[in-house]
Formats: C-alpha cells, sequence, structure tokens
C-alpha cells in the first residue's frame, strides 16, 4: 500500500527485478562502452555490406591520424585537426587512452572483458524481460496509450524548461525513450552483436545477411552503442535535474515520492 505525507505519495515503483538488472546493466554498459571502443580502435573504421577492404569502397566512417593531426570522416566527407580523436599520447589511436579499458593498446585484453559482460548483458535483458511480463510493467508502463501521443509535445516542451512532474507513472517522453532503449537498442546491439560472431554465424547464418551483412552488422552495433551512450548521458542530466535523491531511492529502494493523490494510479508495482 502506498504511505501518505501531507502533500506527496511515497509509492512503490520499482521491482526488485527492475532494481537489481538496472544496476547490472549500468556495470555492463560501462564495461562494454570502454572495452568496445579498444575493439574499434584496432580498425577504426565501419562499412556497409559484407566484405571490406582496399577493393571495396563501403566506408561509412574513419577516424585516423594524418600529418600529426586527428580526422573524421564520415560518408566520404573529411574533418581535421581534431584533438581527441585520432591521436593520444603521440600515437596513432581512434579513441584515446582514457576512453578505453584497457587504456594501452591491448585488444585481447579487449575482447575478453568485452564478451564477459556482454554474456552478463544477454541474461540480464532475459532475466527483465519475462520479470516485466509477469509484473505487467511492460503492458502497463512501457506500452504506449493514445494519451502518451497527445500528451508528447507538451511533455517535451515541459522537459526543456526544466518542468518535470512527479507523477506515480511515466510520462509520455519516459515511456518513448525507455521503450526505444529496451526494445530497439538493446535488441539490436545484442542482434548485431551475435551477427559479428562467427561461432554464432554457424548457428545462425542467416543472421548477418538479415542485417545487411557481417560490416553492416558492425556499423549497426556501433551506431546502437552510440545511441545508448546518449540516453545514458540525458538520463543522468535528467536525474539530477529531477531530483537526486528521489531518483535514486526509487531505483534503490524501488519507493518514490509522487505529487499526486490519486490512489488508483499509485498503488502497483513496476
Amino acid at each position: 500500500m502506498p504511505i501518505r505525507s501531507k502533500d506527496t505519495t511515497l509509492v512503490r515503483r520499482h521491482t526488485w527485478i527492475t532494481r537489481i538488472t538496472h544496476w547490472v546493466w549500468a556495470i555492463s554498459s560501462f564495461f562494454l562502452l570502454l572495452t568496445g571502443l579498444q575493439i574499434f580502435n584496432a580498425h577504426p573504421a565501419l562499412y556497409l555490406g559484407d566484405q571490406s577492404g582496399f577493393a571495396f569502397s563501403n566506408t561509412v566512417l574513419e577516424i585516423g591520424e594524418q600529418d600529426g593531426a586527428g580526422f573524421l570522416s564520415i560518408l566520404g566527407m573529411r574533418f581535421d585537426g581534431f584533438a581527441v580523436l585520432g591521436l593520444s599520447g603521440g600515437a596513432a589511436r581512434a579513441f584515446p587512452q582514457w576512453a578505453t579499458i584497457p587504456s594501452g593498446i591491448d585488444l585481447a585484453t579487449g575482447r575478453v572483458i568485452h564478451f564477459f559482460f556482454a554474456w552478463i548483458f544477454v541474461g540480464t535483458l532475459l532475466i527483465w524481460t519475462i520479470g516485466a511480463f509477469r509484473s505487467k510493467h511492460i503492458q502497463r508502463d512501457l506500452t504506449p496509450r493514445t494519451s502518451d501521443l497527445t500528451g508528447l509535445l507538451r511533455d517535451i516542451r515541459d522537459h526543456l524548461r526544466l518542468r518535470f512532474h512527479h507523477g506515480p507513472r511515466y510520462g509520455p517522453l519516459q515511456r518513448l525513450s525507455y521503450g526505444i532503449v529496451l526494445f530497439v537498442l538493446f535488441p539490436l546491439i545484442v542482434a548485431t552483436g551475435f551477427a559479428m560472431s562467427p561461432g554464432l554465424n554457424a548457428a545462425m547464418p542467416w543472421l548477418p545477411e538479415l542485417l545487411g551483412g557481417r560490416q553492416t552488422a558492425r556499423t549497426l552495433h556501433f551506431l546502437a552503442a552510440f545511441g545508448l551512450l546518449i540516453f545514458v548521458v540525458v538520463h543522468l542530466v535528467m536525474v539530477l535535474l529531477a531530483g537526486p535523491l528521489n531518483e535514486m531511492r526509487a531505483i534503490t529502494t524501488g519507493w518514490y515520492r509522487a505529487t499526486t493523490d490519486n490512489r488508483k494510479d499509485v498503488d502497483h508495482d513496476v
């Protein structure tokens, strides 16, 4: 049951499965991102199709160094003079030492750590999906409604004005952003990761073809990871602006202080 105070309602917003998987994802994503940059540094270019090499002109992104300066090339458009991309410690590196695990050039160690946390990530996603369906978290809190679509623009304007609604349920923008991460970015990261694995290609040869080839899968994997990074940065900023103590209490204890008196809206678990 909700716990009442004078002007707000303390509601149980997150189940223990949601809270645990959130923190496992946070830790896993940290290591996956930084080891992923280490792996990318071994060949700092992205392509479309199934193959790459001198005989192909399918490069969509490249980070490198020339004449002592870093450069970034996107779809044939080149941008020179980067102080971070392309160089690190006087050596040619797509991403600097401080942004990779390990910090030195060590592809083998980076791959071992990356794959270790990748399987933790996949297992956690499976556990969360089962738990979220059983608790009706997906049906109740993440499935878009007509009211969410009609109220989305207003919710975006409120966020831009730093006017946050501490309701017991997710707002339209939260539903949309969490839905994109959980049902688009996460599955895309997993699927493209599987498509790049030679061992899994033997069991699922159709997957790389479905995604447009192994090189396209690698490009999509990188873009999905970049999208997830943007979400994490925005998510952390929103937590700080909306009230970090209340947000952290919700994701660690499950209890969230909501500004509502509607009992039927707050008596639920997510």
